[in-house]
């Protein structure tokens, strides 16, 4: 049974995960563009930051690959077939994006060159755009047919195949990333004892360390065509705009 008392999914935990990625990669093209050229140090946490993010959403649309179209299109009004195909389009030019990405990041890592570092920033843009499209539509589209269409074991299943693969030590600030504006909601219940308190603690440092502040803008501050200052610009470049600790 889901949390509302349904045998259908509860799907309020998708939209935390998708708060998450639209918070997270809004941010990436500006973590790019701030770090100074040669700073092979600052470059390396970045990408590595950049890397972790591209891994939890691979997993995420991976999850959904393998439980969620097959059930849908056999379920669903014939209507939906074209919405599933799209979705599934959309996954593959995603992951097209993540491995341009990853290109850009390998080239920009050896020796952290400015020009590599701005080539990352736009393909990292181009990768926001298409994310943000496609979780709007997911969401609008998709969401409302799977609580009427996937059952909540079927659904904690596939939020169980996404959480498989991400390594044991990374758990506790990925839980921090959805806490951080989803609160307690977005841990489940048995765990709340072991992670509420550690989990937003390791988030705070984590993002100390790449974004320079340990409460980065929140998702209803940044977005697709949204003027943000840069995140993780200590000195210098910035100041009085918004930058390090100013944001709450």
């Amino acid at each position: 049974m889901s949390g509302n008392g349904s045998p259908y999914a509860d799907t309020r935990d998708m939209y935390a995960v998708h708060t998450v990625f639209r918070r997270e990669y809004a941010l990436l093209p500006g973590l790019a563009r701030s770090v100074a050229a040669k700073d092979e140090e600052r470059a390396r946490i970045v990408a590595d930051h950049v890397r972790l993010v591209n891994l939890f959403l691979h997993h995420h649309h991976s999850a959904e690959d393998a439980v969620l179209w097959l059930r849908l299109l056999q379920r669903a009004p014939r209507e939906i077939d074209p919405v599933i195909s799209l979705m599934e389009g959309q996954h593959e030019m995603l992951e097209v994006l993540i491995g341009d990405v990853g290109v850009r990041l390998d080239a920009w890592t050896d020796g952290a060159d400015s020009d590599d570092g701005e080539a990352l920033a736009v393909v990292l843009q181009r990768l926001v755009g298409a994310l943000y499209e496609h979780m709007a539509l997911e969401e609008r589209l998709v969401l409302p047919l799977v609580e009427r269409h996937i059952f909540a074991t079927e659904w904690e299943a596939m939020i169980q195949v996404g959480a498989a693969d991400l390594a044991p030590e990374v758990g506790p600030f990925v839980v921090g990333m959805l806490m951080y504006e989803s609160g307690l909601d977005a841990v489940p219940p048995e765990l709340r004892d072991v992670l509420g308190e550690v989990a937003p603690k390791a988030y705070a440092g984590y993002c100390e360390r790449v974004h320079g502040t340990p409460t980065p803008p929140r998702s209803s501050e940044v977005g697709v065509g949204i003027c943000t200052p840069y995140v993780g610009v200590i000195a210098g470049v910035g100041a009085g705009a918004g930058a390090g600790a100013g944001w709450k």
